[in-house]
């Protein structure tokens, strides 16, 4: 579709390319110059335009990740890529190109105007994640189904569409059914739509539209129990007990138990199984619901301490704040007094009086910080043997209810195994009913002998125990290794803290004295 440069030679971004355009399109002034002098910096751009390049493919992008507006209009692109980095785009002009499919969008989810207008396009998709989308133009391209329409209706902020120059804009329909089923939008091909027209659209469309609301609303009803149920799930993995809430622990244990399926088909089997299976989902949700008010404990041990940390800094800045204040006030009356000062030893010995208040003044900032660290340090150490103490506790109670899991499976174990081997004596002694049920007789397979039957029972057993172990093994590794990342983030993020903080009075001090060196080398030369 676009024939602009057919003899020139195709082009494809690179570092060479991005430079040249930068600087064209950058500051004139001394500004301009000094930062082309000192190199440019591509993160520092904000808007760029790669127009009329001919370039056939989207690359070097990376760097700009803080662009907001791009200009790629009038090449010959052929697929959407390279854009993953550009996060903060707020408008993409892509128009005049030879694209065939939208794609390769799915990180810009800042983008509100978007123009495809004048490329190979044939079905509007791929655009979810363009959440703020306001501006769209597809224009002149090869839109020829109706129901590229219906997609459009996920995007709330849209309100500007172009759609003229495709084969859909042909149907006799068009615009009544644009109107109908995007209500929000304001202008359609460049033209406001009037109120008058959407009324008529409406009423037009009326059974369409109902029909259609009534399957979105099932399907976002879906969805939203859908994001619910894994918000939920998430919870219940932050208190490390999820599946817990259910016979979801007990299922596994039997899904891939062969033995154990076929000996559940034995007489009076039946009824120990769910006697046992109800007695182990109790626990199981005991262990569900301890572990949530756990988390909770939690929640509100770390809120507590947070909370503590940022009052402590808070406070002890208000110190560092008024302490620099007053020492200010005294700054300017002494960097006054020193100009003002003729004689050279009086110069000389206000000098070495302020520079002897700059050093009290870092050191006095200094043993504030030393006090908070000390302070935080305490704070941080009882919090962490709090945290511990918690997770040690709750890790002892579930394993003694993972311990009761296990009695019920033993007991479970030896019942089984006592009414397998009284079968087995039945089978050998030819008193076992013929007219029992065909499942019931294609257990007989397993009874050969007592070898078989036993190491069928205690198979099914240990696959039992396996299950149990390895459900307490994730719930107490998880845990612990939780709280160890959780402890060691806290010791680093305050070492940073202390190192900003330590920086900052310094960079402060040594602008404060740089002041009073600068002065006095002038009076001096005076």
């Amino acid at each position: 579709m676009n024939w602009l440069y057919d003899s020139v030679e195709p082009r494809v971004m690179d570092e060479d390319m991005l430079k040249l355009a930068v600087g064209e399109q950058g500051p004139r002034d001394e500004a301009g110059q000094l930062a082309r002098q000192e190199g440019i910096v591509f993160k520092d751009v904000l808007s760029l335009r790669l127009d009329f390049q001919n370039i056939l493919r989207i690359d070097s992008l990376w760097q700009f990740e803080n662009l907001r507006k791009l200009q790629l209009d009038n090449n010959i692109i052929e697929k959407i890529e390279g854009l993953e980095r550009l996060v903060h785009l707020v408008w993409l002009d892509l128009s005049f190109n030879n694209i065939e499919a939208i794609e390769g969008l799915d990180t810009l989810v800042n983008l509100e105007d978007l123009s495809l207008f004048n490329n190979r396009i044939s079905k509007i998709d791929s655009l979810d994640a363009l959440v703020k989308l306001q501006v769209l133009s597809l224009g002149n391209n090869e839109i020829s189904h109706m129901m590229n329409i219906i997609y459009l209706r996920r995007f709330k902020d849209l309100r500007t569409l172009s759609l003229s120059g495709n084969p859909i804009a042909e149907e006799e329909d068009y615009k009544m059914f644009i109107c109908a089923y995007l209500p929000d939008l304001v202008y359609l091909d460049f033209r406001r739509i009037d109120d008058h027209m959407k009324e008529l659209a409406e009423i037009k469309h009326q059974y369409g539209i109902d029909e259609l609301k009534q399957r979105e609303n099932l399907s976002q009803a879906q969805l939203d129990d859908e994001r619910a149920q894994r918000e939920e799930l998430e919870e219940h993995k932050a208190a490390f007990v999820e599946r817990l809430n259910g016979s979801f622990l007990f299922d596994s244990m039997y899904a891939e138990d062969v033995e154990g399926n076929k000996l559940a088909h034995l007489p009076g089997v039946s009824e120990l199984l769910q006697a046992y299976k109800d007695k182990f989902v109790i626990i199981c949700l005991n262990i569900f619901e301890y572990g949530l008010k756990q988390q909770e404990m939690r929640k509100v041990e770390l809120d507590t301490f947070n909370e503590c940390v940022q009052e402590a800094i808070q406070e002890n800045r208000e110190q560092g704040k008024r302490r620099i204040a007053k020492f200010e006030e005294a700054h300017l009356l002494s960097l006054n007094a020193i100009r003002d000062e003729s004689e050279v030893t009086n110069l000389e010995m206000k000098v070495a009086e302020h520079s002897k208040d700059i050093t009290e003044l870092f050191d006095m900032l200094m043993t504030l910080e030393m006090q908070l660290v000390e302070q935080l340090e305490e704070t941080i150490n009882t919090f962490e043997r709090n945290i511990m103490d918690l997770v040690a506790l709750f890790i002892e109670n579930v394993q003694s209810l993972m311990a009761q899991c296990r009695d019920l499976e033993n007991h479970h174990h030896e019942k089984l195994l006592e009414i397998s081997i009284n079968t087995l004596e039945k089978i050998l002694k030819g008193e076992l009913d013929e007219n029992l049920p065909y499942d019931v007789r294609a257990v007989s397979t397993l009874f050969v002998d007592k070898d078989t039957i036993v190491n069928a029972v205690g198979t099914s057993h240990d696959l039992h125990l396996l299950k149990i172990d390895n459900r307490e093994d994730e719930l107490v590794t998880r845990t612990n290794s939780w709280c160890s990342h959780l402890v060691d983030a806290i010791h680093k993020d305050e070492i940073m803290r202390n190192r900003r903080r330590v920086k900052e009075i310094h960079q402060y001090v040594d602008h404060v004295q740089n002041e009073l060196d600068n002065l006095e080398c002038s009076e001096i030369i005076d």
